[in-house]
């Protein structure tokens, strides 16, 4: 799960100020809790993320430090894979095992002797029909605004609160696990930004007639990054795996190389030849090792900056 501490102890010496921390969020902390413990550890304020994760969730957070925080907005947008366990017959008003049971439905014999036997006609359709999903409904707890007001502050003052349905995309959903006894159900699932596991929980078991809420939840990939790379918030040589700025970028976007007028342009806000550039996305023109913007085509093909890297990072 953890990088070589050894490593991380001969690396700790030069760690760069602007870069990326992959962390093992555990259960219990919300996402800005290890942001603020981060500060403190760290002594600076220039902390973000790419990505909140629930309270009662644990796996990749990924921290963005200085300059990376320009990031952000690009590796938020990247798709998200999740081991979950589900039990079905109970609910809570969360959708997860951070708030008490709400509502109990029994769940049907037919349906536990598929869980029994760890497959049947009911559970290929229910998760067929989650895997081919263009739309979801947020969770009524969710960060989403409504009339500028936190959704989950209205649920919880006992508003009533409907969301309209949100584009998502679900690239892989893998049953890994059933039992009956409890009734339960595992599965990994990469996901587009957007998706909410929680809501899937209350889906999938609408589908097989009964309801559901999270047990665990654990994210294991954004992007191009994975829990494996992680290390705990706590861990002695944390400093050691930052992740400098410029490789970051490389293994998260899309980079062109160019010098002279096209630099100076670029540094200026003006646009600039992008030739090599993809031709829909952002990407990043660095010059030599040193990125120097984030960038897209525009419609006559040039480069146009879409945020500046900060001189000699």
């Amino acid at each position: 799960m953890t990088t070589s501490l050894q490593t991380a102890e001969r690396t700790s010496i030069s760690a760069p100020t602007d870069g990326l921390l992959l962390i093992d969020k555990p259960r219990g902390l919300t996402s800005h809790d290890v942001v603020g413990r981060l500060r403190r550890i760290l002594k600076r304020r220039d902390i973000g993320h790419a990505g909140t994760l629930d309270p009662m969730a644990t796996g990749l957070l990924v921290v963005l430090l200085g300059e990376a925080t320009k990031l952000s907005a690009y590796l938020t947008a990247d798709a998200k894979a999740y081991a979950t366990t589900l039990r079905l017959g109970a609910t809570t008003g969360s959708l997860d095992a951070d708030a008490p049971i709400s509502e109990e439905l029994a769940v049907a014999p037919e349906i536990l002797a598929e869980l029994a036997a760890g497959t049947g006609p009911a559970l290929t359709a229910a998760l067929a029909g989650e895997a081919t999903r263009t739309e979801q409904i947020p969770p009524a707890v969710s960060a989403i605004q409504v009339d500028g007001v936190r959704s989950y502050d209205r649920a919880r003052r006992g508003e009533e609160v409907s969301l309209p349905p949100r584009a998502i995309g679900v690239e892989q959903l893998t049953l890994m696990n059933t039992a009956a006894d409890p009734p339960e159900v595992t599965v990994e699932l990469r996901v587009s930004k957007g998706y909410y596991v929680r809501a899937f929980a209350r889906d999938f078991a609408e589908r097989l007639g009964t309801v559901a809420h999270l047990t665990a939840l654990r994210r294991l990939r954004s992007g191009v990054f994975s829990v494996e790379e992680a290390v705990f918030v706590d861990h002695p040589a944390m400093r050691g795996q930052i992740l400098p700025l410029a490789d970051a970028i490389r293994r998260a976007l899309p980079t062109i190389a160019a010098d002279g007028a096209t630099i100076v342009e670029a540094r200026q806000g003006k646009r600039f030849a992008a030739e090599d550039a993809p031709l829909t996305g952002p990407f990043v023109l660095f010059e030599g090792d040193v990125p120097i913007a984030i960038a897209e085509r525009d419609a006559d093909g040039r480069g146009k900056v879409l945020r500046g890297f900060r001189v000699g990072v």
